[in-house]
């Protein structure tokens, strides 16, 4: 049985936290419309950190950021699980993160997590995914 959540509106970090906790703890998770997931705090400065972060190392020797809003979030939560052994990397797998609704998905009961949701937060600013993705210069 897999676990759908709808990432519209929720806080990268906060569900990123729970999502991990949750597949190191055995449970398969479905993350759809990625895009939609938000990181708080001034536009300026958040684009700032992802660019640096993108352009950090070298080429032909990583280290490697992605530009896709899946992918950001996949690493994301990457960081939040011990993915060099045996156990994270199994929870890892347990772990799909999608742009959208997938015709797999559509129709059946998405989970909203209110503890990560954006009302939460005690400022309005924020930047969704989807702006950062297409500012590093993601195609999705």
């Amino acid at each position: 049985m897999v676990t759908i959540i709808d990432a519209t509106g929720l806080r990268l970090g906060r569900l990123a936290s729970i999502v991990a906790k949750r597949s190191l703890e055995g449970e398969e998770i479905a993350i759809v419309n990625a895009e939609q997931c938000v990181v708080s705090g001034g536009k300026a400065r958040i684009l700032a950190d992802y660019d640096h972060k993108r352009k950090r190392g070298s080429r032909e020797g990583g280290p490697f950021y992605p530009r896709r809003p899946d992918h950001i979030l996949k690493r994301t939560i990457r960081g939040m699980v011990p993915y060099k052994r045996k156990r994270g990397a199994e929870a890892l797998r347990r772990v799909m993160v999608h742009v959208g609704i997938p015709e797999e998905f559509e129709g059946a009961e998405l989970e909203i997590l209110d503890e990560a949701h954006i009302d939460g937060l005690s400022t309005p600013k924020f930047v969704t995914l989807g702006e950062i993705s297409k500012i590093l210069g993601a195609k999705f």
